[in-house]
């Protein structure tokens, strides 16, 4: 770590002449970008196409990134809600696109999916400071465009690492504010040597103790490209990821424990029996020792390494038609490991132990869970441009093959304890997709885009899984071998003119499982695909003043997969099928620039989203709720922000209200999340240097109000009688941080 510093101490105390660009530079810059944007052509929308999109350029991306994860960057985005565990936005973090939940987001980089095969999430942790890569990003909500891996069942988020450039440069960038927050990045990029031949690379550090206690985060990471441009083609090898260690803090408070301490982490507590001040053991009055916290235990945490790596070949044979053809290879390897109080033993496959005479068939251990997984396979795509035809062909194939096992690492009581497994499960999953899609303005003002894809999918799971099942009295068996083919079709029109676009469309698509559903089941009950219809309509202005929109979304769902309130065969929160369900809003968006240096933006998303006829079951017992709210989604989603900028000054005042949200689909009041209000401020000066390209001071001032909120939390009911009004509830909640600072200085030469 010290060289890492003292590299980034070089590099940003390093001076380089300024020299002139000259003309052959200029256009070099241009043949580069141009082959470079081939590879993505086939999987995003063009900015008239009916999509409900957004997008972000690498520099909107580094004016706001001081080392927060992805998710966190997208918070100004519309009918987006952000969600962090350790109340940073650092570690483990998501964000839901109107109520979608991520593994419902398909996410890819340069076409190649990054959402996990099995759980169909992004842990963003695994690929850290990757905001410092990406050349460009777009958000389509809703199904979208046809894209790459798991089904885009409400938003689809594609992004592209930042092309190389074909000039000399390099950056240094270092973060620090509250929580011991803090980021170290240094990039540099040979520019194009000989002509055809570029590298560049980049190195990052971030780490932060977390606003919840001991909810800390440490996270290396890097980003390697080699290219070679060759007229019309060019051949590129990157490789990008990174080793996280993440401290554990998914379980939450309970609102009593918010009351006394909002940053408490009761995970990683040690129990045992608490002494007085003479070092004897309390006992209460019915001479039971009393039971508390004894302590920490350090390494409660979740460790992974991810290496992504891209073959990417781009050439263009025309000025009609181009090719992109990816191959890619990820490897995972990680665990998660932590201290679990009084256990029984059986659960973990073990028989009684006998210490000093007596069995013991329930004490405190150390467990890991580990995983090892191999994705690979490639991505194609051949593209047609005319004046007035855009045609893309794509297919992708994929591998997945990757293993669960367990251990029990330590027990209280037994020295001599040696490490025992006591499960191990092996995944298998094919994924293969083709799909045309076609954009044709069939008159002037009008344009027609029509999209179909075929998609099959291959899931097995066999093995020894780590959920004790009840009924059975043994660790849960698998035996999943599920096979899918879905043709999803998409239609849209545009009418553009005069800076006003109208669009509207709709589309289908459909969704597997994920490994969670399979095994967090009742025996047998397998769970279905499922299947959305999503209409899209649309207006859109622009002019130099104004920039305006508005989008009417329906989406409709058939067999939504949503968590019932029962619990599986294991104790595991049950996930069943529901027959009707829906999404429907209204999205608006505005900005005005009354003067070149201030802009005000503001966006709102005004939704409802119901199940239709839904049975909530509460210890087993059904109770019809009818028409009820989804879980996490709130009707209202709103950000604002005024912009100002004038002789390299910046700041950024921004507002986020997100609206109550139901914990369960029962729609109770007390499981529900209150609406927040969150104001954030961004102070920036570039100071421009002599012998360097830029130099810029910057500082986040975030929830500016100190508001205490939760951005996210999970519950459920049990029954003390009965009927309903017996019922009694549960709840955990995430703390975010108040108040907080971070700042940040980039050095750009």
């Amino acid at each position: 770590m010290k060289r890492f510093f003292l590299f980034a101490g070089l590099l940003t105390l390093s001076t380089f002449a300024v020299h002139k660009v000259s003309a052959q530079e200029v256009t070099d810059s241009v043949k580069v970008y141009r082959i470079e944007t081939v590879a993505v052509t086939a999987i995003r929308a063009a900015e008239h196409q009916p999509i409900a999109q957004s997008s972000l350029t690498s520099d909107e991306i580094a004016a706001i990134n001081y080392g927060e994860d992805m998710p966190t960057l997208l918070s100004r985005l519309p009918s987006v809600v952000v969600t962090s565990e350790s109340g940073t936005g650092i570690g483990s973090t998501a964000f839901r696109v109107r109520g979608t939940d991520p593994t419902r987001i398909n996410v890819t980089m340069n076409g190649v999916p990054m959402n996990d095969a099995e759980t169909h999430s992004v842990y963003w942790y695994d690929t850290p400071d990757i905001g410092s890569s990406v050349g460009s990003l777009q958000l389509q909500r809703g199904i979208g465009t046809s894209t790459n891996g798991t089904g885009a069942f409400g938003a689809s988020l594609n992004m592209t690492t930042q092309p190389l450039s074909t000039e000399f440069r390099g950056s240094a960038s270092l973060s620090y504010g509250s929580f011991n927050t803090n980021k170290q990045s240094v990039a540099i990029e040979s520019g194009l040597l000989g002509g055809h031949w570029a590298v560049g690379g980049r190195l990052s550090h971030i780490g932060s103790d977390g606003y919840i206690e001991r909810a800390s985060s440490r996270m290396l990471s890097y980003m390697f490209q080699a290219a070679y441009y060759g007229g019309r083609t060019m051949v590129k090898l990157l490789s990008f990821g990174g080793k996280a260690r993440v401290y554990l803090a998914y379980t939450g408070l309970t609102a009593d424990e918010m009351a006394e301490n909002r940053r408490r982490n009761v995970e990683g507590e040690i129990m045992g029996p608490l002494h007085d001040a003479a070092g004897n053991i309390r006992y209460d009055a019915d001479g039971n020792p009393v039971m508390g916290v004894v302590g920490y235990y350090d390494d409660h945490s979740d460790n992974y390494l991810q290496l992504n790596n891209q073959l990417i070949v781009s050439h263009i044979f025309n000025d009609r038609w181009s090719l992109n053809a990816t191959l890619h290879y990820t490897r995972g390897d990680g665990y998660y490991q932590n201290y679990k109080n009084d256990q029984k033993l059986s659960k973990y496959g073990l028989q009684p132990i006998r210490v000093d005479n007596i069995d013991v068939s329930r004490t405190n251990l150390v467990r890991r869970k580990s995983m090892l997984n191999d994705f690979g396979g490639a991505v194609a795509s051949l593209n047609y441009r005319t004046k007035k035809v855009a045609l893309s062909m794509g297919l992708s194939a994929n591998i997945y093959d990757g293993v669960h096992f367990g251990e029990v690492l330590e027990m209280q009581r037994v020295e001599s304890f040696e490490p025992a497994e006591y499960y191990r499960n092996a995944t298998r999953k094919y994924d293969a997709n083709l799909f045309a899609k076609v954009d044709w303005q069939v008159a002037r003002s009008l344009n027609l885009y029509a999209d179909l894809q075929y998609r099959h999918i291959t899931h097995r799971i066999s093995g020894v899984n780590d959920n004790f099942d009840d009924v059975t009295g043994a660790l849960q068996r698998l035996d999943v071998n599920r096979r899918y083919n879905f043709v999803n079709p998409k239609l849209g029109v545009t009418f553009s003119r005069n800076g006003h676009t109208a669009y509207g469309s709709v589309a289908m698509g459909q969704k597997e499982p994920t490994r969670n559903n399979f095994t967090d089941i009742r025996s047998g009950d397998y769970p279905t695909a499922e299947l959305m219809v999503d209409g899209e309509l649309g207006y859109r202005y622009e002019s130099k003043l104004i920039t305006a929109g508005a989008n009417f979304y329906y989406m409709y769902y058939h067999d939504q997969l949503v968590l019932t309130g029962e619990l599986s065969d294991t104790g595991e929160l049950l996930s069943r099928n529901v027959p009707r369900s829906y999404r429907r809003g209204i999205e608006l968006m505005l900005a005005i620039s009354p003067l070149h240096w201030l802009t005000f933006e503001a966006n709102t998303t005004l939704s409802q989203n119901h199940i239709l006829d839904y049975t909530d079951y509460i210890d087993d017992v059904p109770f019809y709720r009818g028409r009820t709210t989804i879980a996490y989604s709130p009707s209202v989603v709103a950000a604002g922000a005024v912009c100002f900028s004038i002789k390299g000054f910046d700041a950024r005042f921004a507002v986020r209200y997100v609206g109550s949200q139901y914990m369960t689909n029962g729609e109770y009041a007390d499981l529900r999340l209150d609406s927040y209000t969150v104001a954030d401020l961004h102070l920036a000066y570039t100071l421009p240097a002599k012998r360097m390209e830029r130099v810029r001071f910057g500082i986040a001032l975030n929830n500016l109000f100190n508001t205490e909120y939760c951005s996210n939390g999970y519950g459920g009911s049990w029954l003390e009688g009965a009927t309903l009004a017996d019922r009694k509830s549960w709840a955990c909640y995430f703390p975010q941080a108040k108040f907080n600072v971070l700042a940040n200085v980039t050095v750009n030469f």
